[in-house]
């Protein structure tokens, strides 16, 4: 029997992560929208793609979460979108009623899935699947990190002119211009960036990676990205359904962890087939610890929003 993935929210985002994963034949797909005849129309078109692309997936669109019943992984993209000069945090309440009703059908017919939030402000939208669902940490993951540090290789990858799969880095912290890219631990074929970039491109490197959701939405305007989000997203999703155990940078529920508890955090986790199988505890320095607090200060902040209007 093939896995069962549900996208919740059939714009942009999820759609194309109902694409992606089709097009990898990971699964059989539910795409969940409000909006009548939006997600079945869409999926049938995904569907009606399979004779040329050659997958044989099943793709199904609904306006309720019946037909999503027994779901492996549930995808949560539904949200308003940023638009020019809007925040992230700008979006907390909207988005937390749109999050709360989509967990609490989720949890209604796939009990035992997992959770992977793509909706934004991300980390605060993490705990509110969690604490909505009730599941246990392992299974409520928030997609941030995976997307950061893609953007943060294809920045370093097109100032060196190199092959963005030789750049590796990690972005850790929280979904929003206080992430922390850990220029330490980044290097091309093994080689420190330190050693290849001077100080002043490496620090607008990290500028430009902390803005580059907003960098997106300025020439959007009416809209977000999706195509780098959904790839993000689908690299998770794989790692679960394959069991492929990948160290990727995903929002994590800490619980002592870096000096940080009951917040969702982007970390290096390890994700199989029960979700976050192991978080990694990496040695920072002094600076960067400074920076990830300051980046767990501002997610503490969203959560005590939430937790002030009684969520």
């Amino acid at each position: 029997m093939r896995k069962k993935v549900t996208v919740v929210g059939a714009g942009n985002v999820g759609a194309s992560c109902a694409l992606r994963i089709a097009n990898k034949e990971l699964a059989d797909v539910v795409l969940v929208d409000i909006m009548e005849g939006v997600p079945q129309g869409k999926a049938l078109d995904l569907l009606e793609s399979g004779p040329i692309e050659g997958y044989d997936v099943s793709v199904t669109g609904a306006n309720d979460y019946t037909t999503t019943e027994n779901s492996d992984v549930v995808v949560i993209t539904a949200g308003f979108p940023r638009k020019p000069g809007m925040t992230r945090d700008d979006l907390l309440m909207a988005n937390f009623e749109i999050v709360k009703a989509a967990t609490e059908g989720v949890v209604k017919y796939s009990p035992n899935a997992i959770i992977v939030v793509v909706t934004n402000p991300l980390d605060a939208m993490c705990y509110t699947a969690h604490v909505v669902s009730k599941f246990p940490k392992n299974r409520v993951i928030g997609m941030a990190g995976v997307l950061d540090t893609a953007r943060y290789r294809t920045f370093i990858a097109e100032e060196l002119n190199v092959s963005m799969e030789n750049v590796t880095a990690m972005v850790l912290g929280g979904h929003g211009d206080t992430m922390v890219p850990l220029v330490r631990l980044t290097s091309v074929s093994g080689i420190p960036i330190t050693e290849l970039i001077p100080q002043d491109r490496i620090d607008a490197i990290v500028k430009r990676t902390r803005e580059g959701g907003a960098e997106i939405v300025k020439y959007l305007k009416t809209g977000s990205a999706f195509y780098a989000p959904s790839a993000a997203t689908v690299e998770m999703v794989e790692s679960i359904l394959k069991d492929k155990k990948k160290v990727l940078p995903c929002a994590a529920l800490l619980e002592g962890e870096y000096g940080i508890n009951g917040l969702f955090v982007g970390v290096p986790c390890k994700l199989g087939a029960s979700g976050i199988e192991k978080i990694y505890e990496l040695q920072l320095s002094e600076a960067e610890t400074a920076e990830l607090n300051r980046s767990a200060a501002a997610v503490q902040e969203l959560v005590d929003v939430l937790k002030s209007k009684g969520a």
